[in-house]
């Protein structure tokens, strides 16, 4: 059967004069992406890569990632997508694992490779490619491509196993080393189909993307973009006053953002109701969406506002924008296809309303933890998916995000959900975006602490913040024991708040 490699070709066949992809000033149409895509795919097999080779693609947005993507799904290798906040100790770890055959990188992160080169000299690695300037040390991606064919030699695109890995999605890390989360092309072709029927995504969509393309986040809109044929516009970064800029200017029509961008945006000055007027979705993924931004999207993008809860293992809700006024505090139901259970810590099912753990499954579901077999059973037990994410169902079904398990903090024997505290301090005028996490305190065992980011021309001191934080919590228990006003936050590629860096900063600042 045909798989993600074979629907570029399609839409070149068939929407010829229609625009696939808007990159770095360039327009490029669906036959010059797929003649690009097919040359790079001939590139590939010319360096020796084939079906189950691992390609580790260590860069930036740019049109040479997407060709890479689509080349790598026409000949069945896989993309290893790696964070280029990563240094070379975090970058060998992912080399290691995923057994990458060959990297693609740029020259502004060649020095980060080199570091790693001349450490490591035993990496499986047998070939480096740069896609700006050749040199002895890395061979030159536009020389591959002149020197390769226009079509791929002895591929098909529907002799690809479904089951064929696609990806090997390495998680953020924000907890540990990361796992390498393998998606296969059935996997990627469930997104395709069922988040372009959730979100309504159609052949004549512009859908924008300004965060990293190395997240899975990404592919949420990405794999719809790529089944529907419509418009993928990649911006190289993320900017508050140039994303709303480029939504007027191109009539975007749908987009993925994380809350640091949407308070970003909602604090610019020019976001109102016009600018964003062509906007069909706006889906805030990755992180909960505070109900203070979440109520002022709604007032500028009415029945627009999408929230999607899920895990790169596989398991996702979406909150539909003609819910989300009527459904506050929630992130939706499950997608057609999958389960959704809330579990006790003995097994047993909770009730509604009661808090538990969300369980999940469905045909976005990995196999499997590349190469930790242990891991993997830990996770998937009896076909469940065991998030560590604590939740619980209304009398509607709708799944409600209480807090991560991991950011629980206990104080004096008492739950305390950072996320209602973050709810409250979000409401301050003059607070941007704010993360609690728990601390060590000899007398309660943990007490929260909150670390802020001011809107901008905004004075207030830490101490003013935190009495009237303290003032207005709904118990003793979430009051905080201290405010830090950051200039921002610590953050990993998907834009996910990295809270263990923001409680060891303050440890050691207390040292």
């Amino acid at each position: 059967m045909a798989t993600t490699g074979s629907l570029l070709g399609h839409w070149a066949r068939y929407r010829p004069h229609k625009t696939a992809l808007i990159c770095g000033g360039r327009r490029i149409s669906h036959p010059e992406h797929h003649q690009r895509v097919q040359r790079c795919a001939s590139a590939l097999a010319g360096i020796g890569l084939g079906r189950g080779d691992a390609v580790a693609i260590f860069m930036a947005n740019r049109v040479e990632l997407l060709e890479l993507y689509r080349a790598c799904a026409l000949l069945g290798i896989v993309a290893v997508p790696v964070s280029p906040l990563l240094q070379a100790a975090g970058l060998a770890v992912v080399l290691r694992d995923s057994g990458a055959a060959a990297v693609f990188t740029q020259a502004s992160l060649q020095p980060v490779a080199d570091a790693l080169r001349a450490s490591c000299p035993d990496l499986p690695v047998r070939q480096w490619v740069t896609v700006d300037t050749a040199s002895h040390a890395y061979a030159g991606y536009e020389t591959l491509l002149a020197a390769a064919s226009d079509l791929a030699p002895d591929v098909e695109a529907d002799e690809v196993d479904p089951e064929t890995p696609f990806n090997i999605m390495y998680s953020s890390g924000t907890t540990g080393a990361p796992k390498g989360i393998v998606l296969t092309h059935r996997i990627r072709m469930a997104y395709a189909l069922q988040l372009a029927a959730a979100f309504g995504i159609g052949p004549e969509s512009v859908v924008m993307h300004a965060g990293s393309l190395v997240f899975n986040g990404a592919f949420t809109t990405l794999m719809p973009a790529w089944q529907q044929g419509c418009v993928y516009l990649l911006e190289s970064g993320f900017d508050a006053t140039g994303f709303i800029d480029t939504v007027r200017r191109e009539s975007v029509t749908h987009v993925m953002m994380v809350p640091s961008q949407i308070a970003a945006v909602l604090a610019a000055p020019g976001c109102c109701a016009e600018a964003l007027a062509s906007l069909k979705m706006l889906c805030s993924v990755g992180a909960p969406l505070p109900q203070q931004h979440r109520q002022r999207l709604q007032e500028l993008l009415p029945g627009a506002v999408y929230e999607l809860y899920g895990l790169t293992e596989g398991f996702a809700t979406v909150l539909d924008g003609a819910d989300s006024a009527a459904h506050p505090g929630s992130v939706g139901i499950p997608l057609p296809y999958h389960g959704l259970r809330i579990l006790h810590e003995d097994g047993s099912e909770a009730d509604t309303g009661e808090v538990g753990e969300i369980v999940g499954r469905g045909p976005l579901l990995m196999p499997g933890y590349h190469r930790q077999p242990q891991l993997t059973a830990a996770a998937i037990v009896d076909g469940w998916l065991h998030t560590g994410d604590l939740g619980f169902v209304d009398g509607d079904g709708f799944l409600h995000l209480v807090d991560r398990r991991k950011d629980l903090i206990i104080s004096g024997g008492v739950n305390v959900y950072p996320r209602d505290i973050e709810e409250v301090a979000a409401r301050h005028p003059a607070v941007r975006e704010v993360a609690v996490f728990g601390v060590p305190d000899p007398r309660w065992g943990e007490c929260p602490v909150a670390a802020v980011v001011l809107k901008a021309d905004v004075v207030v001191d830490s101490a003013e913040l935190q009495d009237w934080i303290n003032a207005n919590v709904s118990a003793r228990f979430q009051r905080l024991r201290d405010v830090q006003i950051l200039h921002d936050l610590p953050r990993n590629v998907a834009g996910k708040t990295l809270k263990r860096e923001l409680r060891e900063a303050y440890l050691a600042a207390l040292d």
